[in-house]
């Protein structure tokens, strides 16, 4: 191992080979980001050409919507193919994919960190279900983003009569990863951080596949100064270690250790206001799906809003949370922080986390709803004719139990009121989201069929649930006309055979009190 200033980081940096295959560790907010290795890769880039043609390889979503993160390869020359779980934080890298200007695959998430692993122990790839019947599956696209990406790395199998898919492995030449601190051994330890992610996983492939290790951390420290069990990366992988003292925690700033479970909180966790009605209505019926004593993930945007209920309900010790980044427990936070928990229970390796979600270790799950179709099928990757990735989502909505679909029955202009105990509908939305064919699949209604999954559809007028026959209109709001505010507003004819009206204690007017509980007028 060998410990670089930044001059020395950039002439490791020009050395990589043009074409070489760079995976990067990192999430959403700047969670475990080796943003001060990433920043040097672009000036280095920018100012010798080198390296060029890479082939950027990550599991999360990274990066601020501006610069940081993969915004930082997204040159044209700088790389020729990425392969990306989410692409929403890298909207100069999401351009070069809709312009064509580069190789995109979009993948789910899980699988992606899952076949770092398989990569490292030299396996043949990674076999699963994950991603069956969805935009993933070879026979529905491959995951592959735009016409300039050709090649099939995905490929489906029978074995014992059973389909599966296998993502195929490549040699990863370079990995770059973050964590607190290197000792003088090279060993990385990741204890400050909110999250391991998949950073052993990435080093593993990278080391295996005969190529290097870059490690960024706050502080060099002497040998014996780290607990054996407080290192994620052993010295043996690491190449490089580039010590950062200004490394912040997150993009939101310095350290809070309680984001790593090691002390008290130091602010309070702040939740979201909750003037949104329709978050409101769909917060608290979906809330009513709660299987008590679960474990239960929750997704990014509306349906995180059951997670809130929860908390201001005082109800979480009535459940156990789970975050695909590896996190157990504690306040979930919100926002561009989405990922992160204070006061955690527990931390795990991503990949540990995902198999336990593939695995069917799952009970429960609560995500986001932007298109669904009479299949029963679910689009949350696909948007303006282009991929954005669908980050943990098909991951963890085939191996859960319970899947809750959480979002607005209709989009852009919508105009919602509460009255009488009932909705009022001032002005529909001028998208609809009930859909005849979903743009994508990023959940296959006739795969959960099979799975025996427990599937409905949660919004502010109206929930379903999927069945045998279809996608079955089972509850709308009260003073709505089902038909003109509902059949009518879908592109297709649900199964409709005695709907009841949904608690008119939905629909109550809400407040805050001083203890951040939602409390309901009288």
């Amino acid at each position: 191992m060998k410990i670089v200033d930044k001059a020395g980081l950039r002439q490791v940096i020009e050395t990589i080979a043009e074409g070489a295959t760079v995976a990067i560790s990192g999430a959403g907010g700047g969670l475990l980001e080796p943003e001060t290795i990433l920043g040097a890769f672009e000036e280095t880039f920018l100012s010798t050409g080198r390296p060029s043609q890479l082939t950027l390889i990550h599991a999360l979503g990274m990066g601020d919507r501006i610069e940081k993160g993969t915004n930082r390869f997204a040159y044209e020359g700088m790389v020729k193919r990425v392969i990306g779980g989410h692409w929403i934080w890298s909207p100069r890298m999401l351009r070069l994919a809709q312009e064509n200007k580069i190789e995109a695959y979009c993948l789910p998430s899980g699988a992606i960190t899952n076949l770092f692993r398989e990569i490292g122990a030299r396996r043949p790839g990674l076999f699963t279900h994950v991603g069956l019947g969805t935009f993933v599956d070879p026979r529905l696209g491959g995951g592959r983003c735009n016409d300039r990406t050709t090649e099939e790395i995905i490929e489906l199998f029978e074995i014992d009569g059973r389909e599966v898919l296998r993502y195929k492995p490549f040699p990863v030449h370079v990995a770059v990863v973050r964590g607190t601190f290197s000792d003088e051994l090279g060993n990385i330890s990741a204890s400050e951080e909110p999250a391991d992610l998949d950073s052993y996983s990435i080093a593993l492939a990278a080391k295996n596949s005969g190529g290097i290790v870059i490690a960024q951390v706050r502080e060099v420290v002497p040998k014996g100064r780290l607990r054996p069990r407080e290192v994620s990366i052993p010295g043996n992988l690491v190449d490089y270690v580039f010590a950062d003292p200004d490394q912040a925690q997150t993009y939101h700033g310095p350290y809070d250790l309680a984001l790593a479970g090691l002390g008290p909180h130091e602010t309070p966790v702040e939740l979201p206001a909750t003037a949104d009605i329709v978050r409101q209505i769909v917060a608290r019926r979906g809330a009513v799906e709660l299987i008590k004593g679960a474990t239960i993930n929750f997704g990014f945007g509306m349906s995180a809003g059951v997670a809130e209920h929860i908390v201001r309900a005082g109800e979480s010790s009535h459940y156990w949370f789970t975050i695909e980044q590896g996190i157990h427990g504690g306040d979930l936070l919100t926002g561009d922080l989405f990922g992160i928990a204070a006061n955690p229970v527990a931390i795990l390796s991503a990949s540990e986390q995902f198999d336990l979600y593939s695995g069917g270790g799952l009970d429960q799950t609560f995500l986001g709803l932007a298109e669904m179709d009479r299949f029963g099928n679910v689009n949350v990757s696909h948007f303006g004719g282009q991929i954005s990735g669908p980050g943990g989502f098909i991951d963890i909505s085939q191996g859960a139990k319970n899947v809750v679909f959480c979002g607005s029955f209709d989009a852009k202009g919508a105009s919602i009121g509460l009255a009488d105990g009932g909705l009022k509908i001032e002005r529909h939305g001028q998208i609809t989201k009930l859909v005849e064919q979903v743009a994508g699949i990023t959940f296959s209604g006739s795969e959960a069929i099979k799975r025996g999954q427990t599937v409905h559809y949660v919004t502010e007028r109206a929930v379903f649930k999927l069945t045998d026959g279809g996608v079955e209109l089972i509850e709308h709001a009260p003073s709505v006309d089902v038909r003109t505010d509902i059949l009518e507003r879908m592109a297709f004819a649900p199964i409709v055979r005695n709907p009841v009206e949904m608690d008119k204690a939905h629909f109550a007017p809400a407040s805050l009190n001083d203890t951040g509980e939602i409390s309901v007028s009288a």
